[in-house]
């Protein structure tokens, strides 16, 4: 009995130790086994305390009476499958009658306490069936990226989505985005993050860095081209502009309109051309968009029209042509000028890591999500890289960037420099370094997981 007791009470400490320090692990040999008998136990009983269920049929009530036996109590969703996963659980339920999948969002809250959960998230699988992602414990505390593949053309791993799943950018599906955040809310970490998930794929990166290359120039050997100041980006936008007109050119003569070709090999755009034609994707990445529509003379005025209006093209016709945008800034609104609101709808994906006030989320999610704006200000100032990612659909989620050290991110990007293509249109504005020497060669160790 002794042995026994001392057994229970060694278990007990590890389950204790594990739940403060290792979560993750705590989950995998304890936690998920706790849950599931919770879950299970109590299930019919939370539905019913939540509003998820539905009275009983009138055949059913009528049969009861006939039959002089009880009332039949009400119905709860039935249960299709309840699975495990490292972050927590996924529960598909079957709707009962009457039943809406709104419902089940909407007593998200209810469910993660009543469940004793991190946290709760529903989404409609098909018609008559939900399934609710539930953490086990706070996935954005210790950010863990799994190691994961390549997950397609233009798609990359970003951050972590607290209802356990990775946040992908999926270039293809969001062409140009927003990024907006206050002074070390983790906007440059994302920033940095992307460009080293970026690094490896068949792609070419275009920077504009007005705070003299600070955050973009130590990535340097992996950009195609690169603009340190307002008067390089000027140009380094006017000659991507031109290399769009040039794709589309492209694009045009290729098409092959002929009327016996069948309709699925018609293309209007890069991805539908044949391997040996595609011209290389371009991501074009903006640290600080407010320094491009700032002015203070009447030339400065006219550069910054200039800047303005050819980000507005490339985010209006840049898509088909393998161009995409990714702006960053601080604050994105109406009192940086003329044409900044044109181009913020022309950004679909949104991301707003922490800010200083409610306006500056309103310019991300106002016109979109109104819940959105509620959470971005709700953001801890002690936890770097939160952030709410959502679209022009209006939803969104909450996400956190890994931390990735600029070592870390040289050290991708100079490990994939052999990668990095050569555009005739921006051969003027790539970056002018010197060889690489050996002490400073990165290792294929150096990578994280997310690359």
């Amino acid at each position: 009995m002794t042995a026994l007791s001392v057994t229970l009470a060694f278990v007990a400490a590890v389950a204790l130790l594990l739940r403060w320090q290792r979560p993750a692990w705590y989950w995998m040999s304890f936690g998920v086994v706790f849950a599931v008998v919770r879950i299970l136990a109590r299930y019919a009983s939370v539905m019913d305390a939540c509003g998820l269920t539905v009275p009983p049929s009138r055949w059913r009530l009528a049969l009861a009476r006939m039959t002089g036996r009880p009332i039949p109590e009400s119905r709860a969703p039935r249960i299709l499958r309840l699975r495990p996963t490292r972050t927590g659980l996924v529960l598909r339920v079957k709707l009962q009658p009457g039943q809406d999948a709104f419902d089940f969002s909407a007593a998200s809250d209810r469910l993660r306490h009543s469940f004793v959960m991190q946290n709760v998230s529903a989404r409609e699988i098909r018609s008559g069936v939900v399934e609710l992602r539930m953490t086990g414990y706070d996935v954005l505390k210790r950010v863990q990226m799994p190691a994961v593949g390549r997950s397609g053309v233009m798609r990359v791993p970003v951050a972590m989505r607290e209802d356990g799943e990775v946040y992908h950018r999926d270039y293809r599906q969001t062409p140009h985005a927003l990024n907006i955040g206050a002074t070390q809310s983790g906007k440059s970490v994302y920033q940095r993050g992307l460009v080293a998930a970026l690094a490896p794929l068949d792609v070419a990166l275009v920077g504009i860095d007005c705070k003299q290359g600070v955050e973009l120039a130590p990535l340097a050997r992996r950009f195609t081209a690169l603009a340190d100041d307002q008067d390089a980006a000027a140009d380094l936008l006017d000659a991507l502009v031109e290399h769009m007109q040039e794709v589309y050119q492209l694009i045009r003569r290729e098409q092959r309109l002929s009327a016996d070709l069948p309709d699925a090999e018609i293309t209007a755009d890069i991805w539908d051309l044949p391997d040996h034609l595609r011209p290389t994707p371009i991501v074009l990445l903006v640290d600080e968009v407010a320094e491009l529509a700032l002015y203070a003379t009447k030339d400065e005025e006219k550069r910054r029209d200039r800047i303005i209006t050819d980000l507005v093209r490339l985010a209006q016709l840049g898509r088909a042509a393998g161009v995409y945008l990714e702006i960053c800034g601080q604050r994105f609104g109406s009192e940086l000028g003329k044409g900044i609101t044109m181009l913020r709808a022309q950004l679909t994906g949104r991301t707003a890591h922490r800010v200083n006030d409610e306006t500056s989320a309103n310019m991300a999610f106002g016109d979109i999500a109104p819940d959105a704006v509620l959470a971005t200000v709700q953001i801890r100032t002690d936890r770097p890289g939160t952030a709410v990612a959502g679209d022009s659909s209006g939803g969104w989620v909450r996400i956190r960037t890994p931390h990735l050290t600029l070592r870390r991110a040289v050290n991708i990007a100079n490990s994939h420099a052999h990668r990095t293509p050569e555009i005739p249109a921006l051969d003027a504005f790539r970056p002018v370094l010197s060889p690489l020497g050996k002490t400073a060669a990165p290792s294929a160790a150096s990578a994280p997981a997310i690359a």
